[in-house]
């Protein structure tokens, strides 16, 4: 029947309209987001059993922190303990008893000149004996012919004024050759012998090293004349002289602790204390002059030798402190650790850090005392991390 026909047609119709709607509908529906896991999350990276091998997890801890202010210096000799050898008067060098890099002992002789000096206190000493001899016979035999009216009264004290001043006169002949080196008993010898030396021995001050010879026999020798003959130096302390920027100088103090490293002696730490801090800064570089004792007990330290220094100028500090393999620098200069929990999954996270000291670094903020990050590895995790792509 022509209703029914209708009727069927226009359902079909309809039917038609409602899957077209449904199609355009689907069509242009906006996919959902895919939820997301955490090996696909940019903050953090999740590893195999395989992967995690290759990380190592450590717990924060605390470490004490010195602060250290470092410079380059060297070291030099201890200015009281040097010594620059000449003769106190004019001769001709007759002998050498010591080279260069030689020990010697004080009181050892160094070399001996030939000085008429030397001769002529020798011989003034002589004829000062021989007057003061004279004159105590003299005052003698005076006071023994007194009593008998041989002799007066005022030849007696005559007498005994000309022996006070030959006495007078004999003492310091006697100081004069002593002035020269010689001692109380080669004086005693050539008062019994009468016979004069003219060779001067001039001896070592104290223990040390021969650090410069610089004469040779028959030289002329003379008070004050360049280069000095001898210089003696005692080893057994020397000076560490550096210089320290001016931005630290207001750190600096006396007697703060001291260490040094020598390329010289690799693996070596000497220790010692600030024993002097210069008063003005080199204008030409800006750095300040400062200097430590150095016991040398070895005397493997030599001068020129060059030290790097390191002052501690503040007592130490604890605070929470990483391997130095667990703090990554990023390009833009952001320093990064890996947090964990459960060794798997690692989040990255952006920390402030202070010092490195002995193998550690110290964070300063983002980080606490007890959580668990990782140490050797961490670079590993951040290539991972750098590998994901990134979230639209």
């Amino acid at each position: 029947m022509p209703s029914q026909r209708a009727r069927i047609f226009f359902l079909a119709m309809a039917a038609a309209v409602v899957v077209g709607i449904g199609y355009v509908w689907l069509a242009h529906r906006e996919p959902s987001a895919p939820t997301p896991n955490a090996g696909t999350d940019t903050h953090s990276v999740t590893l195999t059993d395989t992967q995690a091998k290759q990380v190592a997890v450590i717990e924060v801890g605390k470490h004490a922190f010195d602060t250290w202010r470092g410079a380059v210096g060297y070291i030099d000799y201890d200015q009281g303990r040097i010594a620059q050898i000449s003769s106190p008067y004019t001769g001709r060098v007759a002998s050498i008893a010591a080279e260069e890099g030689d020990t010697v002992r004080k009181g050892q002789v160094l070399f001996t000149i030939a000085s008429s000096d030397l001769l002529q206190a020798e011989s003034t000493l002589l004829a000062a004996d021989g007057v003061l001899t004279l004159n105590r016979k003299t005052l003698v035999r005076a006071q023994k012919m007194l009593p008998i009216q041989a002799s007066a009264q005022k030849d007696v004290e005559q007498a005994l004024s000309d022996e006070q001043t030959a006495e007078a006169n004999y003492l310091a002949a006697r100081k004069t050759v002593l002035l020269f080196g010689k001692s109380e008993a080669d004086i005693d010898r050539l008062l019994a012998t009468r016979k004069v030396d003219d060779e001067l021995h001039i001896l070592s001050p104290f223990d040390g090293l021969v650090a410069n010879r610089s004469l040779a026999v028959g030289d002329l020798v003379q008070p004050g004349n360049s280069p000095v003959p001898f210089t003696v130096a005692d080893l057994s302390s020397v000076w560490m002289v550096a210089n320290m920027p001016e931005d630290d100088a207001a750190a600096l103090k006396l007697h703060q602790p001291l260490s040094i490293s020598l390329p010289a002696l690799p693996g070596r730490t000497l220790h010692g204390e600030v024993s002097y801090i210069a008063s003005s800064v080199d204008p030409n570089t800006h750095t300040v002059m400062v200097r430590a004792d150095i016991p040398n007990p070895d005397r493997v330290l030599r001068p020129q030798m060059l030290v790097n220094a390191a002052v501690q100028t503040a007592i130490p500090e604890q605070s929470p402190a990483v391997p130095e393999d667990g703090v990554v620098r990023e390009g833009d200069g952001t320093m990064m650790v890996y947090v964990t929990q459960d060794g798997r999954r690692f989040e990255q996270r952006i920390v402030k850090i202070g010092k490195r000291q002995q193998g550690v670094t110290q964070i300063l903020d983002g980080l606490k005392a007890g959580e668990r990050v990782a140490g050797e590895g961490a670079l590993f995790l951040d290539n991972m991390l750098a590998q994901q792509p990134d979230d639209d």
